[in-house]
Protein backbone atom coordinates (compact mmCIF):
# COMPACT_ATOMS: atom_id res chain seq x y z
CA UNK A 1 0.00 0.00 0.00
CA UNK A 2 1.11 3.63 -1.25
CA UNK A 3 0.05 6.29 0.30
CA UNK A 4 0.54 9.74 -1.74
CA UNK A 5 -0.28 13.36 -1.91
CA UNK A 6 -2.21 14.95 -5.19
CA UNK A 7 -0.64 18.56 -5.80
CA UNK A 8 -2.90 21.25 -8.13
CA UNK A 9 -1.19 24.25 -8.85
CA UNK A 10 1.49 23.52 -6.25
CA UNK A 11 -0.89 23.58 -3.36
CA UNK A 12 -1.95 20.27 -2.09
CA UNK A 13 -5.93 19.95 -2.12
CA UNK A 14 -6.26 16.37 -1.00
CA UNK A 15 -4.97 13.32 -0.05
CA UNK A 16 -5.18 10.76 -2.90
CA UNK A 17 -4.63 7.27 -0.92
CA UNK A 18 -4.47 3.58 -1.67
CA UNK A 19 -2.43 1.67 -4.44
CA UNK A 20 -0.70 3.94 -6.32
CA UNK A 21 2.17 2.20 -7.65
CA UNK A 22 2.00 1.52 -11.39
CA UNK A 23 -0.16 4.70 -12.05
CA UNK A 24 1.08 6.78 -15.11
CA UNK A 25 1.17 10.43 -14.88
CA UNK A 26 -1.86 11.16 -16.90
CA UNK A 27 -3.86 8.72 -15.25
CA UNK A 28 -2.82 10.75 -12.03
CA UNK A 29 -4.26 14.31 -13.29
CA UNK A 30 -7.52 12.38 -14.05
CA UNK A 31 -8.05 11.52 -10.44
CA UNK A 32 -7.07 15.20 -10.03
CA UNK A 33 -9.71 16.39 -11.77
CA UNK A 34 -12.35 14.72 -9.83
CA UNK A 35 -11.74 17.25 -7.56
CA UNK A 36 -13.14 19.78 -9.97
CA UNK A 37 -16.02 18.20 -10.31
CA UNK A 38 -19.53 18.80 -8.23
CA UNK A 39 -22.38 17.39 -8.03
CA UNK A 40 -26.00 19.26 -7.30
CA UNK A 41 -26.80 19.30 -3.68
CA UNK A 42 -29.70 17.35 -3.62
CA UNK A 43 -28.54 14.56 -5.95
CA UNK A 44 -26.68 11.38 -4.74
CA UNK A 45 -24.57 11.49 -7.59
CA UNK A 46 -24.83 12.12 -11.68
CA UNK A 47 -24.38 9.94 -14.72
CA UNK A 48 -21.97 12.05 -16.23
CA UNK A 49 -20.15 11.81 -12.71
CA UNK A 50 -20.28 7.87 -12.20
CA UNK A 51 -19.34 7.08 -16.02
CA UNK A 52 -15.97 9.04 -15.60
CA UNK A 53 -15.52 7.87 -11.75
CA UNK A 54 -16.06 4.12 -13.51
CA UNK A 55 -13.95 4.94 -16.65
CA UNK A 56 -10.81 5.71 -14.39
CA UNK A 57 -11.36 2.86 -12.69
CA UNK A 58 -11.31 0.56 -15.92
CA UNK A 59 -8.31 1.86 -17.34
CA UNK A 60 -6.36 1.70 -13.78
CA UNK A 61 -8.01 -1.28 -13.57
CA UNK A 62 -8.58 -0.80 -9.96
CA UNK A 63 -11.24 0.12 -7.84
CA UNK A 64 -12.02 3.71 -6.80
CA UNK A 65 -13.21 5.57 -4.20
CA UNK A 66 -14.52 9.83 -4.14
CA UNK A 67 -15.78 10.91 -1.31
CA UNK A 68 -18.10 14.09 -1.50
CA UNK A 69 -19.55 16.34 1.13
CA UNK A 70 -23.18 17.75 1.04
CA UNK A 71 -21.99 20.27 -1.32
CA UNK A 72 -21.56 18.37 -3.86
CA UNK A 73 -17.72 18.76 -3.38
CA UNK A 74 -15.20 16.19 -3.86
CA UNK A 75 -13.75 15.92 -0.60
CA UNK A 76 -10.95 12.72 -0.96
CA UNK A 77 -10.05 10.21 -3.83
CA UNK A 78 -8.72 6.88 -2.70
CA UNK A 79 -7.75 4.13 -5.20
CA UNK A 80 -9.14 0.90 -3.68
CA UNK A 81 -12.12 -0.86 -1.76
CA UNK A 82 -14.43 1.45 0.48
CA UNK A 83 -12.11 -0.47 3.49
CA UNK A 84 -8.79 0.39 1.98
CA UNK A 85 -9.76 3.97 1.41
CA UNK A 86 -11.97 4.66 4.14
CA UNK A 87 -11.38 7.91 6.00
CA UNK A 88 -10.36 7.75 10.30
CA UNK A 89 -12.75 8.79 12.14
CA UNK A 90 -10.64 11.52 13.91
CA UNK A 91 -10.30 12.93 10.72
CA UNK A 92 -13.90 13.10 9.51
CA UNK A 93 -15.57 16.60 9.91
CA UNK A 94 -18.06 15.37 12.26
CA UNK A 95 -18.49 12.28 14.02
CA UNK A 96 -20.95 11.13 16.65
CA UNK A 97 -23.74 8.34 17.64
CA UNK A 98 -26.72 11.14 16.72
CA UNK A 99 -25.71 12.38 13.26
CA UNK A 100 -24.27 11.07 9.99
CA UNK A 101 -20.80 12.55 9.26
CA UNK A 102 -21.58 14.84 5.51
CA UNK A 103 -19.83 12.99 3.41
CA UNK A 104 -20.66 10.20 1.16
CA UNK A 105 -19.11 7.87 -1.24
CA UNK A 106 -19.17 6.85 -4.41
CA UNK A 107 -17.03 3.89 -5.14
CA UNK A 108 -16.21 1.49 -8.74
CA UNK A 109 -16.22 -2.27 -7.64
CA UNK A 110 -14.97 -4.71 -10.76
CA UNK A 111 -16.60 -7.57 -9.70
CA UNK A 112 -20.65 -7.75 -10.55
CA UNK A 113 -22.18 -7.89 -6.77
CA UNK A 114 -23.87 -6.00 -4.30
CA UNK A 115 -22.07 -3.79 -1.81
CA UNK A 116 -19.93 -7.12 0.19
CA UNK A 117 -19.79 -6.95 3.83
CA UNK A 118 -16.30 -4.88 4.19
CA UNK A 119 -17.87 -2.13 2.49
CA UNK A 120 -21.00 -2.11 4.80
CA UNK A 121 -18.59 -1.90 7.77
CA UNK A 122 -16.47 0.98 6.02
CA UNK A 123 -19.68 2.49 5.34
CA UNK A 124 -20.64 2.20 9.15
CA UNK A 125 -17.30 3.42 10.31
CA UNK A 126 -17.49 6.55 8.88
CA UNK A 127 -21.10 7.04 10.02
CA UNK A 128 -21.30 8.10 5.60
CA UNK A 129 -24.28 9.55 4.52
CA UNK A 130 -24.86 7.00 1.90
CA UNK A 131 -22.50 4.44 -0.14
CA UNK A 132 -23.08 3.95 -3.88
CA UNK A 133 -21.27 1.12 -5.46
CA UNK A 134 -20.97 1.23 -9.10
CA UNK A 135 -20.05 -2.15 -10.95
CA UNK A 136 -18.27 -1.42 -14.00
CA UNK A 137 -18.12 -3.75 -17.34
CA UNK A 138 -14.35 -3.79 -17.71
CA UNK A 139 -14.21 -2.57 -21.35
CA UNK A 140 -17.32 -0.24 -21.55
CA UNK A 141 -19.59 -0.34 -24.27
CA UNK A 142 -21.80 1.67 -26.19
CA UNK A 143 -24.82 3.18 -25.86
CA UNK A 144 -28.30 2.26 -27.42
CA UNK A 145 -28.21 4.40 -30.73
CA UNK A 146 -24.65 5.26 -30.45
CA UNK A 147 -22.61 8.26 -29.50
CA UNK A 148 -21.49 7.61 -26.06
CA UNK A 149 -19.65 4.56 -24.06
CA UNK A 150 -20.68 3.63 -20.96
CA UNK A 151 -19.06 1.90 -17.76
CA UNK A 152 -21.23 1.38 -15.63
CA UNK A 153 -23.14 -2.00 -15.90
CA UNK A 154 -25.52 -1.44 -12.74
CA UNK A 155 -25.57 0.53 -9.23
CA UNK A 156 -26.36 -0.18 -5.53
CA UNK A 157 -27.25 2.52 -3.01
CA UNK A 158 -26.29 1.79 0.52
CA UNK A 159 -27.38 3.77 3.71
CA UNK A 160 -27.23 3.22 7.52
CA UNK A 161 -30.95 2.40 9.39
CA UNK A 162 -32.02 2.98 12.69
CA UNK A 163 -32.24 -0.20 14.86
CA UNK A 164 -35.26 0.93 16.21
CA UNK A 165 -37.30 1.82 13.06
CA UNK A 166 -35.43 0.47 10.19
CA UNK A 167 -36.49 3.50 7.12
CA UNK A 168 -35.65 1.06 4.18
CA UNK A 169 -36.88 1.97 0.95
CA UNK A 170 -40.20 0.80 -0.55
CA UNK A 171 -38.91 -0.41 -3.98
CA UNK A 172 -39.33 -4.31 -3.85
CA UNK A 173 -35.78 -6.50 -3.02
CA UNK A 174 -34.05 -3.65 -0.67
CA UNK A 175 -32.36 -5.53 2.52
CA UNK A 176 -31.45 -4.77 5.56
CA UNK A 177 -28.30 -6.39 6.90
CA UNK A 178 -26.90 -5.81 10.69
CA UNK A 179 -23.47 -4.31 10.09
CA UNK A 180 -21.67 -6.33 12.65
CA UNK A 181 -22.52 -8.77 15.39
CA UNK A 182 -23.82 -6.95 18.65
CA UNK A 183 -22.95 -3.61 16.69
CA UNK A 184 -27.08 -2.33 16.94
CA UNK A 185 -26.03 -0.92 13.52
CA UNK A 186 -28.16 -2.24 10.24
CA UNK A 187 -27.76 -1.02 6.30
CA UNK A 188 -30.11 -0.93 3.85
CA UNK A 189 -28.94 -2.02 0.03
CA UNK A 190 -31.32 -1.80 -2.97
CA UNK A 191 -32.12 -3.31 -5.39
CA UNK A 192 -29.53 -3.06 -8.60
CA UNK A 193 -30.82 0.38 -10.33
CA UNK A 194 -30.01 2.13 -13.12
CA UNK A 195 -27.66 5.24 -13.54
CA UNK A 196 -30.61 7.72 -14.13
CA UNK A 197 -32.74 6.11 -11.52
CA UNK A 198 -29.85 6.52 -8.82
CA UNK A 199 -29.90 9.96 -9.95
CA UNK A 200 -33.43 10.58 -9.70
CA UNK A 201 -33.28 9.87 -5.64
CA UNK A 202 -33.77 12.60 -3.35
CA UNK A 203 -30.60 12.92 -1.63
CA UNK A 204 -31.85 15.21 1.15
CA UNK A 205 -34.65 13.71 2.16
CA UNK A 206 -32.52 10.42 2.91
CA UNK A 207 -30.01 12.37 5.04
CA UNK A 208 -32.92 14.06 7.12
CA UNK A 209 -34.66 11.21 7.80
CA UNK A 210 -32.13 8.66 9.11
CA UNK A 211 -30.96 11.55 10.67
CA UNK A 212 -33.65 12.50 12.42
CA UNK A 213 -34.13 8.68 13.82
CA UNK A 214 -30.59 8.67 15.23
CA UNK A 215 -31.23 12.08 16.89
CA UNK A 216 -33.94 10.79 18.73
CA UNK A 217 -32.41 7.45 19.80
CA UNK A 218 -29.48 9.88 20.76
CA UNK A 219 -31.69 11.71 22.95
CA UNK A 220 -33.64 9.00 24.80
CA UNK A 221 -30.07 7.57 26.12
CA UNK A 222 -28.11 10.81 26.97
CA UNK A 223 -26.54 11.18 29.98
CA UNK A 224 -24.80 14.52 31.56
CA UNK A 225 -21.68 15.91 29.61
CA UNK A 226 -19.52 15.30 32.57
CA UNK A 227 -20.25 11.48 33.26
CA UNK A 228 -17.89 8.89 30.93
CA UNK A 229 -19.49 6.45 28.76
CA UNK A 230 -17.32 3.51 29.04
CA UNK A 231 -16.83 0.43 26.73
CA UNK A 232 -14.38 -2.17 28.34
CA UNK A 233 -12.27 -4.03 26.31
CA UNK A 234 -11.04 -7.26 27.40
CA UNK A 235 -7.41 -9.39 26.17
CA UNK A 236 -7.01 -13.28 27.01
CA UNK A 237 -3.91 -14.62 26.34
CA UNK A 238 -2.95 -18.42 26.27
CA UNK A 239 -1.33 -18.09 29.73
CA UNK A 240 -4.63 -16.45 31.52
CA UNK A 241 -6.86 -18.88 33.08
CA UNK A 242 -10.69 -17.98 32.15
CA UNK A 243 -11.88 -17.22 35.35
CA UNK A 244 -8.99 -15.04 36.54
CA UNK A 245 -9.89 -13.21 33.28
CA UNK A 246 -13.46 -12.30 34.57
CA UNK A 247 -12.26 -11.47 37.88
CA UNK A 248 -10.14 -8.61 36.54
CA UNK A 249 -13.00 -7.58 33.89
CA UNK A 250 -15.23 -7.68 36.86
CA UNK A 251 -12.31 -5.50 39.17
CA UNK A 252 -12.00 -3.06 35.92
CA UNK A 253 -15.61 -2.69 35.82
CA UNK A 254 -15.31 -1.63 39.52
CA UNK A 255 -12.46 0.76 38.62
CA UNK A 256 -14.52 2.51 36.11
CA UNK A 257 -17.56 2.79 38.02
CA UNK A 258 -15.39 4.27 41.30
CA UNK A 259 -13.48 6.64 38.78
CA UNK A 260 -17.04 7.89 38.01
CA UNK A 261 -17.74 6.57 34.50
CA UNK A 262 -20.76 3.90 33.51
CA UNK A 263 -19.61 0.47 32.04
CA UNK A 264 -21.91 0.20 28.91
CA UNK A 265 -20.55 -2.72 27.17
CA UNK A 266 -17.66 -5.27 28.19
CA UNK A 267 -15.89 -6.47 24.40
CA UNK A 268 -13.15 -9.51 24.69
CA UNK A 269 -11.14 -10.85 22.45
CA UNK A 270 -8.75 -13.94 22.70
CA UNK A 271 -5.39 -14.06 21.12
CA UNK A 272 -1.74 -15.87 21.51
CA UNK A 273 -0.15 -12.74 21.64
CA UNK A 274 -1.02 -8.62 21.73
CA UNK A 275 -1.02 -7.00 18.48
CA UNK A 276 1.81 -5.10 18.90
CA UNK A 277 0.43 -2.01 16.81
CA UNK A 278 -3.48 -2.29 18.17
CA UNK A 279 -2.80 -5.15 21.27
CA UNK A 280 -6.36 -6.72 19.10
CA UNK A 281 -6.93 -7.59 15.66
CA UNK A 282 -7.74 -5.02 12.78
CA UNK A 283 -11.74 -7.11 12.78
CA UNK A 284 -11.86 -6.63 16.73
CA UNK A 285 -10.98 -2.34 16.24
CA UNK A 286 -13.90 -1.89 13.53
CA UNK A 287 -16.36 -3.74 16.50
CA UNK A 288 -15.03 -1.81 18.84
CA UNK A 289 -15.35 1.59 17.06
CA UNK A 290 -19.06 0.63 15.73
CA UNK A 291 -19.97 -0.44 19.69
CA UNK A 292 -18.51 3.17 20.96
CA UNK A 293 -20.62 4.92 18.23
CA UNK A 294 -23.79 2.59 18.47
CA UNK A 295 -23.79 3.31 22.54
CA UNK A 296 -22.59 6.65 22.34
CA UNK A 297 -19.40 6.04 24.52
CA UNK A 298 -16.92 8.50 24.87
CA UNK A 299 -14.18 6.38 26.43
CA UNK A 300 -13.07 2.99 25.78
CA UNK A 301 -10.51 1.21 28.65
CA UNK A 302 -8.35 -1.66 28.32
CA UNK A 303 -7.69 -4.42 30.92
CA UNK A 304 -3.93 -4.08 30.22
CA UNK A 305 -1.08 -1.40 30.09
CA UNK A 306 -0.86 0.60 26.59
CA UNK A 307 2.11 1.69 24.88
CA UNK A 308 1.72 6.00 23.54
CA UNK A 309 1.81 4.11 20.07
CA UNK A 310 -0.95 1.77 20.45
CA UNK A 311 -2.92 4.55 22.12
CA UNK A 312 -2.78 6.95 19.03
CA UNK A 313 -3.25 3.83 16.54
CA UNK A 314 -6.63 3.00 18.72
CA UNK A 315 -7.68 6.43 18.98
CA UNK A 316 -7.06 7.47 15.49
CA UNK A 317 -9.21 4.48 14.26
CA UNK A 318 -11.71 4.57 16.96
CA UNK A 319 -12.44 8.14 16.90
CA UNK A 320 -12.75 8.14 20.86
CA UNK A 321 -10.62 8.52 23.35
CA UNK A 322 -8.83 5.49 24.76
CA UNK A 323 -6.96 4.66 28.43
CA UNK A 324 -5.32 1.81 29.90
CA UNK A 325 -6.18 0.47 33.78
CA UNK A 326 -3.23 2.47 34.98
CA UNK A 327 -4.68 5.75 33.67
CA UNK A 328 -8.33 4.98 35.55
CA UNK A 329 -5.94 3.82 38.38
CA UNK A 330 -3.97 7.58 38.26
CA UNK A 331 -7.55 9.28 37.82
CA UNK A 332 -9.26 7.68 40.80
CA UNK A 333 -5.76 8.51 43.63
CA UNK A 334 -5.93 12.29 42.17
CA UNK A 335 -9.78 11.74 43.25
CA UNK A 336 -9.29 10.55 46.55
CA UNK A 337 -6.37 12.15 47.72
CA UNK A 338 -6.68 14.83 50.23
CA UNK A 339 -3.94 15.30 52.08
CA UNK A 340 -0.67 17.56 50.68
CA UNK A 341 0.83 14.23 50.77
CA UNK A 342 -1.61 12.36 48.91
CA UNK A 343 -2.01 15.06 46.42
CA UNK A 344 2.35 15.25 46.06
CA UNK A 345 2.59 11.75 45.55
CA UNK A 346 -0.32 11.88 42.76
CA UNK A 347 1.16 14.02 41.05
CA UNK A 348 4.39 12.70 40.67
CA UNK A 349 2.64 9.28 39.97
CA UNK A 350 0.92 11.36 37.01
CA UNK A 351 3.67 13.06 35.39
CA UNK A 352 5.81 9.63 35.73
CA UNK A 353 2.92 8.16 33.78
CA UNK A 354 2.54 11.11 31.08
CA UNK A 355 6.65 11.65 30.70
CA UNK A 356 7.14 8.89 27.77
CA UNK A 357 3.64 9.40 26.29
CA UNK A 358 4.61 13.26 24.89
CA UNK A 359 5.16 12.33 21.50
CA UNK A 360 3.26 12.31 18.27
CA UNK A 361 2.69 15.82 18.12
CA UNK A 362 4.53 16.88 14.70
CA UNK A 363 5.78 19.84 13.17
CA UNK A 364 2.99 21.62 14.53
CA UNK A 365 4.46 22.20 18.16
CA UNK A 366 7.61 23.65 16.96
CA UNK A 367 8.78 26.67 17.35
CA UNK A 368 11.08 29.24 16.44
CA UNK A 369 13.50 31.36 17.96
CA UNK A 370 15.15 34.88 17.64
CA UNK A 371 18.42 36.73 17.61
CA UNK A 372 22.03 35.02 16.72
CA UNK A 373 22.27 30.99 17.32
CA UNK A 374 18.39 30.55 17.58
CA UNK A 375 17.90 30.55 14.15
CA UNK A 376 16.19 27.85 12.28
CA UNK A 377 13.86 24.70 13.27
CA UNK A 378 14.92 25.82 17.11
CA UNK A 379 13.10 23.92 20.13
CA UNK A 380 9.92 22.19 19.63
CA UNK A 381 7.66 22.88 22.15
CA UNK A 382 7.15 18.94 22.74
CA UNK A 383 10.73 19.18 24.16
CA UNK A 384 10.14 22.80 26.17
CA UNK A 385 7.13 20.54 27.54
CA UNK A 386 9.56 17.34 28.58
CA UNK A 387 11.89 19.70 29.96
CA UNK A 388 9.22 21.39 32.23
CA UNK A 389 7.98 18.27 33.44
CA UNK A 390 11.58 16.59 34.61
CA UNK A 391 11.60 19.96 36.52
CA UNK A 392 8.42 19.17 38.10
CA UNK A 393 8.99 15.95 38.69
CA UNK A 394 13.05 16.57 39.95
CA UNK A 395 11.14 19.07 42.42
CA UNK A 396 8.45 16.55 43.57
CA UNK A 397 10.75 13.83 44.23
CA UNK A 398 12.41 16.29 46.72
CA UNK A 399 9.39 17.32 48.71
CA UNK A 400 8.68 13.16 48.76
CA UNK A 401 12.47 12.91 49.97
CA UNK A 402 11.50 15.81 53.08
CA UNK A 403 8.25 13.85 53.16
CA UNK A 404 9.52 10.47 53.93
CA UNK A 405 12.85 12.20 56.48
CA UNK A 406 9.53 13.66 58.26
CA UNK A 407 8.08 10.09 58.58
CA UNK A 408 10.88 8.25 59.91
CA UNK A 409 11.71 11.13 62.04
CA UNK A 410 8.23 10.58 63.39
CA UNK A 411 8.66 6.85 63.90
CA UNK A 412 12.27 6.89 65.39
CA UNK A 413 10.38 9.07 67.97
CA UNK A 414 7.61 5.89 68.73
CA UNK A 415 10.38 3.71 68.82
CA UNK A 416 12.08 5.51 71.24
CA UNK A 417 9.22 5.38 73.37
CA UNK A 418 8.59 1.76 72.77
CA UNK A 419 5.16 1.93 71.17
CA UNK A 420 4.69 -1.16 69.00
CA UNK A 421 3.44 -0.44 65.60
CA UNK A 422 0.65 -2.32 63.53
CA UNK A 423 -0.37 -1.60 59.90
CA UNK A 424 -3.64 -2.89 58.32
CA UNK A 425 -2.83 -3.98 54.83
CA UNK A 426 -4.47 -6.02 52.56
CA UNK A 427 -6.57 -5.81 48.97
CA UNK A 428 -8.33 -2.42 48.20
CA UNK A 429 -11.69 -2.39 49.35
CA UNK A 430 -10.94 -5.59 51.87
CA UNK A 431 -12.76 -2.89 55.04
CA UNK A 432 -9.22 -1.96 56.25
CA UNK A 433 -10.81 1.66 57.18
CA UNK A 434 -13.75 0.14 58.95
CA UNK A 435 -11.81 -1.58 60.83
CA UNK A 436 -9.86 1.23 61.87
CA UNK A 437 -12.93 2.99 63.11
CA UNK A 438 -14.26 0.31 64.57
CA UNK A 439 -11.26 -0.76 67.04
CA UNK A 440 -10.47 2.79 67.73
CA UNK A 441 -13.52 4.92 67.25
CA UNK A 442 -11.80 6.72 64.58
CA UNK A 443 -13.90 8.91 61.76
CA UNK A 444 -12.06 7.76 58.50
CA UNK A 445 -14.32 7.55 55.70
CA UNK A 446 -15.25 4.24 54.23
CA UNK A 447 -17.80 3.75 51.09
CA UNK A 448 -18.02 0.36 49.14
CA UNK A 449 -15.43 1.64 46.59
CA UNK A 450 -11.80 0.70 45.19
CA UNK A 451 -9.84 3.11 47.03
CA UNK A 452 -11.67 4.69 49.32
CA UNK A 453 -9.51 6.04 51.36
CA UNK A 454 -4.96 6.78 50.21
CA UNK A 455 -3.96 8.90 53.03
CA UNK A 456 -2.82 6.71 56.01
CA UNK A 457 -4.30 7.55 59.05
CA UNK A 458 -2.67 6.25 62.31
CA UNK A 459 -4.53 5.89 65.68
CA UNK A 460 -3.67 4.31 69.44
CA UNK A 461 -5.43 1.11 70.42
CA UNK A 462 -5.24 0.34 74.07
CA UNK A 463 -5.04 -3.79 74.57
CA UNK A 464 -4.29 -6.04 77.44
CA UNK A 465 -0.81 -6.68 78.28
CA UNK A 466 -0.94 -10.33 77.91
CA UNK A 467 0.08 -12.21 81.20
CA UNK A 468 0.92 -9.10 82.99
CA UNK A 469 -2.85 -8.02 83.52
CA UNK A 470 -2.18 -4.75 82.76
CA UNK A 471 -2.78 -2.99 79.53
CA UNK A 472 -0.84 -1.59 76.70
CA UNK A 473 -0.93 1.25 73.68
CA UNK A 474 -0.19 0.40 69.76
CA UNK A 475 -0.67 2.38 66.89
CA UNK A 476 -2.60 1.14 64.26
CA UNK A 477 -2.29 2.56 60.99
CA UNK A 478 -4.42 2.00 57.90
CA UNK A 479 -2.32 1.98 54.37
CA UNK A 480 -3.39 2.02 50.70
CA UNK A 481 -4.80 -0.96 49.72
CA UNK A 482 -3.19 -2.92 46.65
CA UNK A 483 -4.29 -4.03 43.40
CA UNK A 484 -3.35 -7.13 41.33
CA UNK A 485 -0.44 -5.87 39.39
CA UNK A 486 -0.34 -2.64 41.08
CA UNK A 487 1.71 -0.30 38.83
CA UNK A 488 4.93 0.69 39.18
CA UNK A 489 4.81 4.27 39.02
CA UNK A 490 2.63 4.05 42.34
CA UNK A 491 4.74 1.72 43.74
CA UNK A 492 7.37 4.56 42.99
CA UNK A 493 5.60 7.35 43.93
CA UNK A 494 3.87 6.02 47.35
CA UNK A 495 6.97 4.79 49.05
CA UNK A 496 6.85 7.27 51.42
CA UNK A 497 3.37 5.59 52.46
CA UNK A 498 4.08 2.45 51.92
CA UNK A 499 7.32 2.56 54.09
CA UNK A 500 4.45 2.69 56.93
CA UNK A 501 4.28 -1.14 56.03
CA UNK A 502 7.90 -1.50 56.26
CA UNK A 503 8.79 0.36 59.05
CA UNK A 504 5.78 -1.24 61.02
CA UNK A 505 6.53 -4.35 63.93
CA UNK A 506 3.36 -6.30 62.91
CA UNK A 507 1.14 -6.48 59.58
CA UNK A 508 -2.85 -7.24 60.00
CA UNK A 509 -3.36 -8.44 56.78
CA UNK A 510 -6.86 -8.35 55.91
CA UNK A 511 -9.10 -10.55 53.87
CA UNK A 512 -12.47 -10.29 51.82
CA UNK A 513 -13.83 -13.41 52.34
CA UNK A 514 -16.43 -12.65 50.64
CA UNK A 515 -14.93 -12.01 47.20
CA UNK A 516 -15.17 -14.71 45.30
CA UNK A 517 -11.36 -13.91 43.96
CA UNK A 518 -10.25 -13.74 47.45
CA UNK A 519 -7.25 -16.29 46.89
CA UNK A 520 -6.16 -14.45 44.19
CA UNK A 521 -5.89 -11.04 46.31
CA UNK A 522 -4.19 -13.06 49.11
CA UNK A 523 -1.32 -14.09 46.73
CA UNK A 524 -1.36 -9.77 44.98
CA UNK A 525 -0.82 -8.58 48.25
CA UNK A 526 1.85 -10.81 49.17
CA UNK A 527 3.46 -10.28 46.13
CA UNK A 528 3.79 -6.94 46.90
CA UNK A 529 5.00 -7.63 50.37
CA UNK A 530 7.45 -9.40 49.13
CA UNK A 531 8.89 -6.63 46.48
CA UNK A 532 9.12 -3.88 48.99
CA UNK A 533 13.08 -3.12 50.10
CA UNK A 534 12.33 -3.96 53.78
CA UNK A 535 11.10 -6.93 54.61
CA UNK A 536 7.77 -6.47 56.77
CA UNK A 537 6.83 -7.46 60.48
CA UNK A 538 5.26 -11.23 61.15
CA UNK A 539 1.21 -11.15 59.97
CA UNK A 540 -1.54 -11.95 60.99
CA UNK A 541 -4.16 -12.65 58.31
CA UNK A 542 -7.80 -11.68 59.54
CA UNK A 543 -10.44 -12.80 57.30
CA UNK A 544 -13.07 -9.70 57.13
CA UNK A 545 -16.44 -9.94 56.13
CA UNK A 546 -17.74 -13.20 57.09
CA UNK A 547 -21.46 -12.09 56.93
CA UNK A 548 -21.79 -12.16 53.63
CA UNK A 549 -19.78 -15.60 52.77
CA UNK A 550 -21.37 -18.88 52.46
CA UNK A 551 -20.44 -21.34 54.61
CA UNK A 552 -18.33 -23.74 51.87
CA UNK A 553 -15.97 -20.57 51.45
CA UNK A 554 -16.01 -20.04 55.42
CA UNK A 555 -14.94 -24.43 55.73
CA UNK A 556 -12.39 -23.63 52.54
CA UNK A 557 -10.61 -20.54 54.39
CA UNK A 558 -10.72 -22.29 57.94
CA UNK A 559 -8.46 -25.27 56.24
CA UNK A 560 -6.39 -23.15 54.29
CA UNK A 561 -5.52 -20.70 56.91
CA UNK A 562 -6.16 -22.08 60.63
CA UNK A 563 -4.45 -19.66 62.14
CA UNK A 564 -6.54 -16.97 61.06
CA UNK A 565 -9.58 -14.64 62.59
CA UNK A 566 -12.61 -14.30 61.16
CA UNK A 567 -14.49 -10.86 61.54
CA UNK A 568 -16.68 -9.07 60.37
CA UNK A 569 -15.99 -5.07 61.17
CA UNK A 570 -19.20 -3.53 60.05
CA UNK A 571 -21.40 -5.94 62.08
CA UNK A 572 -18.61 -6.05 64.80
CA UNK A 573 -18.64 -9.49 64.88
CA UNK A 574 -15.01 -11.12 66.14
CA UNK A 575 -13.29 -8.23 67.16
CA UNK A 576 -12.89 -9.42 70.54
CA UNK A 577 -11.21 -12.46 69.59
CA UNK A 578 -8.95 -10.51 67.16
CA UNK A 579 -8.29 -8.32 70.29
CA UNK A 580 -6.56 -11.44 71.71
CA UNK A 581 -4.69 -12.62 69.01
CA UNK A 582 -3.48 -8.78 68.56
CA UNK A 583 -2.44 -8.79 72.36
CA UNK A 584 -0.34 -11.91 71.86
CA UNK A 585 0.88 -10.82 67.93
CA UNK A 586 2.11 -7.58 69.58
CA UNK A 587 3.77 -9.56 72.96
CA UNK A 588 5.62 -11.81 69.95
CA UNK A 589 7.29 -8.76 68.25
CA UNK A 590 8.65 -7.17 71.32
CA UNK A 591 9.69 -10.65 73.12
CA UNK A 592 11.58 -10.87 69.75
CA UNK A 593 13.16 -7.23 69.56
Amino acid sequence: MIWGAIYWSGTPIETIFGNLQGLKSSQLKQLQRLYHQRIPGDRITTPEFSQRLAAISTEINQPVCAYLNRRGQVMRVGVGTPRQTQIPPLELPRYGAERLSGIRCIATNLKAEPPNESALTAMALQRLDALVVLNITGTGFTKRGGGSTGYVKESYLAHLVSNTKQLVSTQPGTKVNLVAPDSGLYSSVSPPMSLDMLSEQDFIDLVDSVEAEFQREFVATEVAADHDRVVIVGIITDSESSQRFQYTIMELARLVDTAGGEVLQTLQQKRSRIHPQTVVGEGKVEEIALTAQTLGANLIVFDRDLSPAQVRNLERKIGVRVVDRTEVILDIFAQRAQSRAGKLQVELAQLGYMMPRLSGRGLAMSRLGGGIGTRGPGETKLETERRAIQKRISRLQQEVNQLQAHRSRLRLRRQNQEVPSVALVGYTNAGKSTLLNALTNAEVYTADQLFATLDPTTRRLVISDGDRGGTQEILLTDTVGFIHELPASLMDAFRATLEEVTEADALLHLVDLSHPAWLSHIRSVREILAQMPVTPGPALVVFNKIDQADSATLALAREEFPLAVFISASQRLGLETLRQRLTQLVQYVVDTR
